[in-house]
C-alpha cells in the first residue's frame, strides 16, 4: 500500500482544527456570548425568601465549591449568591460573600426535610427581603460556560449604570434560576441583604461592641410565621400613609379656599421633607458603601 500523500495529512489535521474551532464558537454562542445585556431598574422578579447559606471570605473564585455543595443537597432548590465587596477595588482575598439555596419564595413555608438536612451540613438560614426597587439583568444559564460569560459581561455592565445613573446599589445579588442567571444590585433595604456575619464584620471595623448573643442568634426558619409577610409590607407601608395623607389633604381642600392653600402648602412640605430625607439616606448608604474597602486596607496593613 502506498503512504498517504502529505497534502492529505495536512488537509485532515486542517479540517479538524476548524471543526473544532467551530464547535466551540457554537458552545461559546450557545452559552450567551452574543446575548445582549440590558439593564434596567425595576421591581425583581423574586419576592421575599428564606435562604440556607455559608459565609465565606476569600476570592469569588472559590465559591464554586459551595454552589455544588448547596445543589447535592437538594437539586430542585434555586441557588443564591450574594456578593458584598467589588474586587476590582478590594483585594480578593478580603472578599466577603455568602452562598446557598432559597428554601421558600414568598408567603411559602421552608420544607422541614430541607432545613433538617442543610442544618445538618453546617448551613445557617437568613431572609433576604422583598424590594421594589433594583438595578438588575438576565444571562442565560444553559452551559457552565455561561458563568464565565456573565461574569465579564453582565458585572460591567451593571456597574456602568449604577455609576453613570450616580446610584447607590449593593450588595451584588446572583439567582441560578431555571435556564437564566437573574443579577440584581437592591437600590433600597440593603441592609437587609447582610446576614449577621458581615454586619459583625462591619461592626468591628468600626470598632463597635458586639452585638448581644440574643440579638445574633441563629434564625430558625420553621418557627417563622409571618416574617415575610410584615417584611414585605413594611416597605409600602410608608408609601401607604403618604397616599392617605395626600387624601387627605383633597378632603381638606374642598372645605374653603384658605384651607385649600394650606393644606397645598403642608403637601409641598411633606413631598420636599420626603425628597430630602431619601436623598439623605442614598448619600449615607453610598458612604459607607464606599468606605468599606478602605477599612479593609487599613486592616490588612495593620495585620
Amino acid at each position: 500500500m502506498g503512504s498517504v500523500p502529505e497534502w492529505v495529512l495536512i488537509s485532515l489535521i486542517a479540517a479538524l482544527i476548524a471543526l473544532l474551532l467551530l464547535t466551540l464558537f457554537g458552545l461559546a454562542v450557545y452559552s450567551g456570548l452574543l446575548t445582549e445585556v440590558e439593564v434596567r431598574a425595576g421591581p425583581p422578579p423574586i419576592r421575599g425568601v428564606v435562604v440556607a447559606y455559608k459565609f465565606r471570605v476569600g476570592p469569588y473564585d472559590e465559591s464554586g465549591n459551595l454552589y455544588t455543595e448547596s445543589v447535592s443537597l437538594a437539586p430542585k432548590l434555586v441557588s443564591v449568591g450574594v456578593y458584598y465587596d467589588n474586587p476590582m477595588k478590594v483585594p480578593v482575598e478580603f472578599c466577603r460573600y455568602i452562598v446557598g439555596s432559597i428554601l421558600s419564595e414568598g408567603d411559602e413555608k421552608p420544607l422541614p426535610d430541607h432545613v433538617r438536612i442543610f442544618r445538618k451540613h453546617g448551613f445557617k438560614f437568613c431572609v433576604l427581603p422583598e424590594v421594589n426597587h433594583a438595578v438588575m439583568a438576565t444571562f442565560p444559564y444553559t452551559t457552565p460556560f455561561s458563568i464565565q460569560l456573565a461574569t465579564t459581561r453582565v458585572h460591567p455592565a451593571l456597574e456602568k449604570y449604577v455609576k453613570e445613573r450616580k446610584l447607590c446599589a449593593h450588595p451584588y445579588v446572583e439567582i441560578y434560576k431555571g435556564d437564566k442567571i437573574i443579577f440584581m444590585c437592591p437600590l433600597s433595604r440593603q441592609d437587609d441583604f447582610y446576614v449577621p456575619e458581615m454586619k459583625e464584620l462591619l461592626r468591628k471595623e468600626r470598632g463597635e461592641a458586639p452585638l448581644p448573643e440574643s440579638e445574633g442568634a441563629e434564625l430558625d426558619p420553621l418557627l417563622l410565621e409571618d416574617t415575610l409577610s410584615l417584611e414585605l409590607v413594611s416597605e409600602n407601608q410608608e408609601e401607604t400613609e403618604t397616599e392617605g395623607a395626600q387624601r387627605k389633604e383633597q378632603n381638606d381642600s374642598e372645605k374653603s379656599p384658605s384651607e385649600s392653600g394650606a393644606s397645598a402648602s403642608s403637601f409641598e412640605e411633606l413631598d420636599l421633607d420626603g425628597n430630602a430625607a431619601a436623598a439623605k439616606a442614598q448619600q449615607d448608604a453610598k458612604t459607607e458603601w464606599s468606605s468599606m474597602p478602605e477599612s479593609w486596607d487599613k486592616e490588612r496593613a495593620e495585620e
